[in-house]
């Protein structure tokens, strides 16, 4: 594991693999281990950059919630210290709605997207304030280990709508989404795919809202397909 310094936070990461670089963010509760079994197939062609996102795995969290903002600041430092400067970003779950923040503000470094078991739009009112209701609730009572866990929930509640920054995304796109996800399913892989020109969504059979862990070999062999493709445009 390597590191970098990021603001008020140390950023853990991790590489994998030789070739054109590609960046991967993992989901909550998850580190950069999420993405090993995938790794094994991407690898070979690609080099793989797997940062801990900011309160996960060994990345600190800093001060205060761990917002989209802070991990999309916390994604360039990654790079820069990676000696990357543009790369095709994948993301699961929070690791997309990242994503999404990383194009509002660093959009010149992105020159692909994938975007696995995520969705654009924000939480509801009431799923807000549940969010919320609960980090507070263990902040006001709860240890430290739980203390440190609320705050990036905290940073998902309070994240942005992304639907309108759907429309301004213009590199090439894969959406993907499980047949079995209940949490970010079809009906939200298809308003994005609706939304950003051009993109493509895959279903993947017997998997969850962690695709990539349940589907290795397949979401593999999609990511590398769609890669090579980029590649060879």
């Amino acid at each position: 594991m390597e590191k970098t310094l990021s603001d008020d936070a140390e950023i853990f990461y991790d590489t994998a693999g030789s070739g054109p670089p590609v960046v991967l963010l993992h989901p909550t509760p998850a580190d950069h281990e999420f993405f090993l079994p995938v790794s094994q197939l991407l690898s070979s062609r690609y080099r793989l950059i797997m940062p801990d996102l900011r309160g996960h795995g060994e990345s600190s969290l800093g001060n205060g919630p761990a917002t989209m903002h802070k991990h999309a600041l916390d994604i360039t430092r990654v790079m820069d210290a990676a000696g990357v400067d543009r790369a095709p970003l994948m993301g699961v779950s929070i690791g997309g709605r990242v994503i999404f923040e990383f194009w509002r503000r660093f959009r010149e470094r992105v020159t692909a997207l994938i975007l696995c078991n995520t969705e654009a739009r924000a939480d509801s009112p009431e799923a807000r304030a549940n969010r919320l209701r609960n980090s507070d609730d263990v902040l006001q009572r709860g240890t430290e280990p739980f203390f440190e866990s609320m705050l990036p929930k905290r940073g998902m509640a309070e994240r942005p709508d992304s639907i309108a920054t759907l429309k301004t995304i213009n590199v090439p796109t894969l959406i993907v989404t499980g047949n079995e996800d209940v949490l970010t399913g079809l009906p939200d892989a298809e308003l994005m795919k609706q939304n950003i020109a051009g993109s493509e969504l895959k279903v993947v059979a017997k998997a969850g809202h962690f695709a990539p862990w349940e589907q290795p070999d397949e979401i593999g062999k999609l990511i590398r397909n769609f890669l090579d493709r980029i590649h060879r445009a």
